[in-house]
């Protein structure tokens, strides 16, 4: 008998508490929608790109002797990075040398011919005939000498082939020819170089955004005054800013977009090696987000993004009205980030919006508004790697929280 009972109070308890009436309407967090001036930030995907790019190549047909740079690593303009065979180079410029010598020897002894022959042209015993054959000797070497050294400076020069040095500062990438293997002008590339301080960004814009940024900076001295920042792709703000450079002189019809173009610098990092696998932060061909901010701040209706809700009719928040009901409202959004919304229809400034406990309200229910909790604070890096893709977002101070209405 006890045991019966013990069973029939586990069964009935539980049934009893969910029998039992909700203590009142639910408590949700509010936030009073008000005017904030934020500094709007363009966003754009660019490409980094190097402003120097060299494909080393041998001009001269020779073994390759030796290779003498760590690849991946950074050389200086005039550093030696190839050597090849010099023996048979070395020896056609002093063949073109003896050459020059003889000719030049030969051409003396014409110089003395031709005075001989001019003095005996003053007396009987000389003759106009042999003057005129002892110029054109003369001539005929002077010439030659020239061309002798003509081939002398050929040969000079691809004596001086034989080292491949380094025309730019620069990173230079894995050789594709060992040593040991003969390389001539149509090897094809031995190996790549390039440059790594500064970078240029080159990220599309369309048409309508590139005029908003002439007319927004034209006070200022043009497209030369926009000043860029950039997100890398593990999402920190990279600490040197850019500046724009050149602005393409035509349109991409198919996308209606132009292309344009930043510096940015790129120095080492304070304690990488220089000679280390990464020593700066910006790579050739690495895509980053560029960002552009404002000229000046700009005033609009915010609200913390938490309050926004989505459907497949468009974005909308729940409002407190008066009787503390929950009322669904459309919103349009403006450029906004991930953690304010800017509200451009929709809303009205003072209106209470519901951020917090919205798991909780139904429409044209009552709710117990009170004021949500403060945001933890964001540093503007942060916020600004926050937001990813393109486009253009909003900073600001957030909206604070208001007295639930009574």
């Amino acid at each position: 008998m006890m045991r019966l009972l013990l069973a029939l109070m586990l069964v009935l308890v539980p049934l009893s508490s969910r029998a039992q009436p909700a203590s009142g309407p639910p408590a949700v967090g509010v936030v009073r929608a008000e005017r904030q001036q934020i500094t709007q930030t363009d966003q754009f995907i660019g490409r980094i790109q190097a402003v120097g790019r060299v494909a080393l190549v041998a001009r001269v047909t020779a073994f390759l002797e030796k290779r003498l740079f760590v690849e991946g690593a950074e050389v200086k303009q005039g550093d030696l990075l190839y050597q090849l065979e010099q023996p048979p180079f070395q020896a056609q410029v002093e063949n073109n040398k003896a050459n020059v010598a003889q000719l030049e020897a030969q051409h003396r002894n014409a110089e003395l011919t031709l005075e001989r022959a001019q003095y005996l042209l003053k007396t009987v015993a000389g003759q106009q005939s042999n003057v005129d054959s002892a110029l054109a000797q003369e001539r005929s070497l002077a010439a030659q000498i020239e061309a002798a050294k003509a081939q002398l400076q050929i040969a000079e020069i691809n004596l001086g082939y034989t080292e491949i040095r380094a025309p730019i500062n620069g990173k230079i990438s894995a050789t594709e020819v060992t040593e040991g293997n003969v390389v001539s002008p149509t090897s094809g590339t031995l190996a790549n170089l390039v440059s790594q301080d500064p970078m240029y960004v080159l990220f599309p814009i369309s048409t309508r955004e590139g005029l908003d940024l002439r007319d927004r900076y034209e006070p200022k001295g043009g497209f030369s005054a926009v000043v860029l920042k950039l997100r890398l792709p593990d999402g920190r703000i990279y600490g040197q800013e850019g500046k724009l450079d050149y602005v393409s002189p035509t349109i991409a019809t198919n996308t209606d977009t132009v292309t344009v173009r930043g510096v940015v610098p790129n120095p080492l990092i304070p304690g990488m090696p220089p000679n280390g696998p990464a020593p700066r932060e910006l790579f050739d061909g690495e895509f980053v987000t560029v960002m552009q901010e404002g000229v000046e701040p700009i005033t609009v209706l915010a609200i913390p993004r938490a309050a926004v809700l989505s459907d497949q009719q468009g974005d909308y928040v729940y409002v407190v009205d008066a009787q503390n009901k929950a009322q669904r409202r459309p919103i349009q959004l403006g450029q906004s980030t991930p953690s304010t919304a800017v509200v451009t229809n929709g809303l009205t400034e003072g209106e209470l919006v519901i951020s917090e406990g919205l798991q909780r309200v139904r429409p044209g229910e009552v709710v117990s508004p009170g004021p949500a909790s403060p945001p933890p604070a964001i540093s503007p890096a942060a916020e600004q790697g926050a937001s990813g893709g393109a486009g253009s977002s909003a900073a600001g101070d957030g909206p604070s929280a208001p007295k639930a209405n009574q």
